[in-house]
């Protein structure tokens, strides 16, 4: 999977200081990319729209 034209954002939760962060890019067509921050050439994930989906909902689920 090329990510290479990826535009990679962190979560608005991440605090200003690094810490354990991921970024998520959603701007390519039918992939949602997902990364360490503290990697940024590392390994991504990638999910199709609806698995994407169904992982956020599951965590919105979590107390």
């Amino acid at each position: 999977m090329d990510l290479s034209n990826a535009r990679w954002r962190k979560s608005t939760r991440s605090g200003a200081s690094g810490g354990n962060c991921v970024e998520v890019a959603s701007n390519l067509p039918g992939v949602i990319g997902v990364r360490d921050s503290k990697d940024p050439v590392g390994p991504a994930l990638t999910f199709g729209p609806a698995a994407w989906r169904a992982f956020v909902a599951q965590l919105a689920e979590r107390p």
